[in-house]
């Protein structure tokens, strides 16, 4: 016991680092490759001296930087959402969108579009409105020791996305001006507006949240070997779930209030890291934080330089990798 307690920190210590440095790295090849050229000595020049062409330098702080990060961010709570669904509902399928917080949050969002807030914070405020507002109808539909029970969170949301999703296909049909195009554009994930008060927005609600996770992260060990056997443990189940559940709808929701809809990153990295370092969600949880984030950045990354003109959402780069994994892992799971 003592030998596994003392390796444990050397372990998280390690992932970290080496998963530190992918996102480093992603990050470095975020700001130095766009539409406009990329020169990795000009990016060094703008970002440590005081030197270099006054144009890219522009386009490297204002532009691809506050996205850079965003992305990261972005990767980082979806990731780890993914993750903290996946325990809760003892179900590898499981994804920050299974509890239908991304279709309250898409409702919210093109209402705010409508009302004619797209030049303000609006958006992310009815967008986060309506993330709140599900999460409170799947709480209620889900009340009592039936929120212990994976299936009656799994089919409450689906049964609330399948109305979120008819309620967009409304407000969409009703729609006939150029708006149209924005928000079906905000529905696949874009990442093109990205403005450092959003990064500083977005980090101030996903922080403390990344914190509690990682606190609770052996609490998740304990709840994988069973709900009553955790109890017998001194764990507070109730609680717990409660508390978790929570605190990842809350950063989803601030994610998706941001940038839209982005699936399967939640699926991809979390499982990708315990096929990797283990089921242990002590090293998981950090890993995926900078594993998710280093690989939202490749994505969106690809979704601005694949394209021949302009760019692409980066929820269509994400679905396309997630999407044929998620049917591997189906095909797997009804062995």
């Amino acid at each position: 016991m003592t030998r596994h307690s003392g390796s444990l920190p050397m372990k998280i210590a390690l992932v970290c680092a080496v998963l530190l440095l992918f996102l480093l790295g992603a990050i470095l090849a975020g700001i130095s490759m766009g539409s406009s050229g990329s020169a990795l000595k000009t990016v060094w020049s703008s970002l440590f001296q005081d030197g270099g062409d006054a144009m890219q330098s522009a386009i490297i702080w204002r532009i691809r930087l506050p996205r850079v990060l965003l992305a990261a961010l972005v990767g980082a709570a979806l990731s780890l959402g993914g993750l903290v669904f996946q325990a809760l509902l003892k179900n590898p399928l499981a994804e920050p969108y299974i509890l239908g917080i991304s279709g309250g949050a898409a409702i919210g969002a093109i209402i705010g579009i409508l009302l004619g807030l797209s030049r303000i914070p609006g958006v992310g405020i009815t967008a986060f409105l309506g993330s709140l507002a599900t999460l409170l109808l799947i709480l209620i539909i889900s009340s009592g020791r039936a929120i212990l029970v994976k299936d009656a969170l799994l089919l409450s949301g689906v049964m609330i996305n399948a109305f979120c999703t008819a309620v967009i296909m409304f407000l969409l049909s009703i729609t006939q001006d150029a708006r149209l195009h924005k928000i079906i554009f905000w529905l696949m994930g874009d990442l093109s507006a990205s403005q450092i008060r959003h990064v500083g927005m977005l980090a101030a609600v996903l922080l403390p949240c990344f914190a509690v996770i990682f606190l609770y992260s052996n609490r998740m060990n304990l709840l994988q070997v069973g709900s009553d056997l955790a109890a017998s443990m001194g764990v507070p189940v109730r609680r717990v779930t409660l508390v978790l559940l929570v605190t990842t709808s809350l950063m989803v929701s601030a994610t998706v209030s941001q940038c839209g809809l982005i699936g399967f990153v939640g699926l991809v990295i979390p499982h990708l890291l315990r096929l990797i370092v283990g089921p242990d969600h002590r090293v998981l949880a950090p890993g995926c934080i900078l594993g998710g984030g280093a690989y939202m950045v490749v994505c969106d990354l690809l979704a601005r330089v694949l394209p021949a003109q302009g760019e692409m959402p980066g929820g269509v780069i994400t679905a396309m990798i997630g999407a044929p994994l998620f049917i591997i892992l189906l095909r797997r799971s009804k062995r």
